[in-house]
């Protein structure tokens, strides 16, 4: 038997992997199940997306390789994208690195900066995918706790009292993920003097600004951030094109140089028409993100009514494609408890401990559900 890499034995399988094989198998059996657990969007791109893609097909060199930095039409369009939406200015040269999706992202990042042995502060709770990339090429997970009662924000007074002497790379995320919190300036500014006086690489995953947010922020509008800090972003949740695989990294120069290494050895090139799509959705206007927001928040009211009839507590002010409950006290565990209502309701809610021991106590719902089908779950629970 060829045995696998040891570095298998330090992760385990994606929970949603796992899991949305349990809930396919439900279904299979004729179970109506509603799966409140992703966060992929079922809406669309728009027309104007689609239409530049399919027109792309055509063009010449369409199917041929393309640069490992992307069409310099694209780069050209994130720069403009974040100098209006964020009023921060990067270099489209040599400063914007276009991703097949943020996620991969977290790994060439990763990559690119961690040595065996090196420690990284992750969130808890946070993005699953944080810890299991840091495990995966040698690094040495640390979590640091984010709290409701301190808004989801790290402290950052006691982190600086450890010894950090280790930590080379630190995950943050604002708008949370899952939470939905927000980060002010002010506070962005706390992380990037933390960063600069421990030496650490901050890195703020940042694809959820304009879902349900009114004041979109980057941590690159901190000045000096460069120095310290990258930022991902995604075109998934703001346009609509997560299956597309459109992501992207700023940052100072010389670090993405290090992260373009890791990627020109990792794929050949986004394809051109996704790019084309990707640069129509860049520029698209303010009516976009107003009927963006416009279903959300309708959805988003239905699923405070479904969290009420679970008798869930969560904060109204929160941003993004989720809602984060906290479960009644003296309930069971969050796993217990969206087993019991997958089971018995034939619903799938996300457990909050999928995110980190802090998300004992709390569920995570999307909003990537239809809103008849959210009222056909509430309906579930008046029965």
């Amino acid at each position: 038997m060829i045995k696998t890499a040891n570095r298998l034995t330090t992760i385990e399988e994606y929970y949603f992997s796992r899991k949305l094989r349990e809930v396919r198998g439900l279904m299979a059996e004729g179970r109506p199940i509603i799966n409140m657990g992703i966060g992929s969007p079922d809406l669309a791109p728009s027309n104007g997306v689609l239409q530049t893609m399919k027109e792309a097909l055509n063009d010449n060199g369409a199917h041929q390789y393309q640069s490992y930095q992307g069409l310099p039409e694209l780069r050209q369009a994130i720069a403009s994208f974040y100098k209006d939406k964020f009023g921060v200015t990067a270099d489209p040269q040599n400063e914007i690195l276009p991703l097949m999706g943020s996620k991969e992202g977290i790994m060439h990042i990763s990559m690119a900066f961690l040595n065996p042995g090196d420690e990284v502060l992750i969130p808890n709770p946070g993005y699953p995918t944080y810890q299991a990339v840091t495990k995966l090429v040698g690094g040495v997970p640390r979590s640091y706790d984010l709290l409701e009662e301190n808004n989801w924000f790290p402290d950052l007074e006691n982190l600086g009292k450890e010894d950090l002497s280790k930590v080379k790379l630190m995950w943050v995320s604002y708008p949370h993920m899952p939470t939905g919190a927000m980060a002010s300036l002010e506070k962005l500014k706390q992380l990037i003097a933390f960063a600069k006086e421990h030496t650490i690489l901050l890195v703020n995953d940042n694809p959820y600004s304009f879902v349900l947010g009114t004041n979109p922020t980057s941590i690159l509008e901190i000045t000096g951030a460069k120095e310290v800090a990258l930022e991902l972003n995604s075109l998934s949740k703001t346009f609509n094109m997560a299956g597309w695989r459109v992501g992207m990294v700023l940052g100072k120069q010389d670090h993405i140089e290090a992260i373009l290494k890791v990627k020109s050895n990792m794929d050949s090139g986004m394809f051109y028409g996704i790019q084309q799509g990707a640069i129509a959705a860049l520029q698209s206007g303010k009516a976009w993100f107003e009927e963006l927001d416009a279903v959300y928040t309708s959805r988003r009211k239905l699923m405070f009514q479904l969290a009420s009839l679970l008798q869930c507590t969560y904060d109204t002010e929160a941003v993004g494609m989720f809602v984060w409950a906290k479960l009644p006290k003296g309930s069971i565990s969050s796993e217990e408890f969206i087993d019991e209502i997958l089971y018995k309701k034939n619903i799938f809610i996300a457990p909050g401990t999928i995110f980190g021991s802090n998300g004992e106590g709390y569920i995570r719902f999307s909003l990537c559900v239809p809103a008849e089908k959210i009222k056909e779950a509430i309906a579930r629970f008046k029965d």
